[in-house]
């Protein structure tokens, strides 16, 4: 029996945590000998996108009312279509509120956060993030199937090419419950919880006219930037750019902290960074307990000049 897995797209376009749901699939898929069949709704992509991650069927559902995005409508769709007992699902904002939906429809156990490749298969058991990144558990699925949820950039994107084949299924469901009141997209180049590395900053800038060097450190390592709630409350940031317990959780492989005294709201979307790096004036600032490196010092003087030793460095 085929492996599920949702490859999410936004604006028809798949990003980097479809292709690491798809790397996950074929993982457990492998473990099986099964095979991995992915699901997309209202893609603009080509499925050989999905075939280099490992998926060998693809199941596009065209629905002209799911335009706007609706858990409820989704998972709905999502249940007409899949017949298997194990579903994957990347960890992002819209796929984790679908996730639940259909496991309540289906009546599967729900395991999200999840970091590595299952530890057994009967019973399923898998690692997963728990406190707000502050420890792991081993959860195990005790129902009539399972839904997991991939923690983005836990488990990675891994090429693992297959000869793949694609279905269409024209369905119509009701969305009728779905208002777009206002939809405010982030006017960066790099999705922030899928970036590998995030430059962020607070209040410690003093104000948005001196966020110049923040961007362009984030420019010379590739990097997103994002900010802490005072700032995008006051509004030298856009909310999009909000981490931290009541915005984005993020789990980058380096985590650039630069004038954020690290309040414990903060540290909940971040503490799942696997470096975090702190820049900050105050010696006694708390976040320099979390951090695995930190610098004391005047981000002023420290940032410019950190950004050109990068470049130099990269020639």
């Amino acid at each position: 029996m085929a492996v599920f897995v949702y490859a999410e797209n936004i604006n028809g376009v798949y990003k980097k945590a479809a292709f690491e749901a798809v790397s996950y699939a074929k993982a457990v898929a492998d473990q099986n000998g099964d095979t991995v069949t992915a699901i997309s709704i209202n893609p603009t992509d080509a499925s050989d996108a999905l075939y280099k991650y490992g998926a060998s069927k693809v199941i596009n559902i065209k629905d002209g009312g799911l335009k706007n995005f609706s858990a409820k409508a989704y998972a709905q769709a999502l249940s007409e279509v899949i017949d298997g007992k194990i579903i994957v699902f990347p960890h992002t904002t819209d796929a984790s509120s679908v996730a639940p939906m259909l496991a309540v429809m289906k009546n599967f156990s729900l395991i999200t956060n999840v970091l590595e490749a299952p530890e057994s298969q009967s019973p399923l058991q898998v690692k997963r993030r728990a406190f707000s990144g502050k420890g792991f558990m081993h959860a195990k699925a005790e129902g009539e199937g399972v839904i997991i949820t991939v923690s983005q950039n836990a488990f990675g994107v891994k090429e693992n090419a297959a000869s793949g084949t694609e279905e269409v299924k024209e369905l119509t469901i009701s969305n009728e419950d779905t208002k777009v009141i206002s939809h405010e997209q982030s006017s960066g180049k790099l999705d922030l919880k899928e970036a590998e590395i995030v430059v962020s900053a607070g209040r410690g800038m003093k104000g948005p006219e001196n966020w110049g060097m923040i961007e362009d450190l984030a420019g010379v390592l590739g990097a997103a930037t994002a900010c802490s709630k005072p700032v995008s409350d006051i509004g030298w940031r856009p909310h999009t750019e909000h981490v931290g317990q009541t915005g984005k959780a993020i789990s980058p492989n380096l985590y650039i902290a630069v004038g954020i005294s690290g309040a414990i709201q903060h540290l909940a979307g971040v503490n799942s960074s696997k470096t975090i790096v702190v820049v900050n004036s105050d010696p006694e600032s708390p976040f320099f307990k979390s951090a695995d490196y930190g610098v004391v010092g005047d981000a002023f003087q420290i940032i410019p000049a950190l950004t050109e030793k990068i470049k130099a460095l990269k020639g």
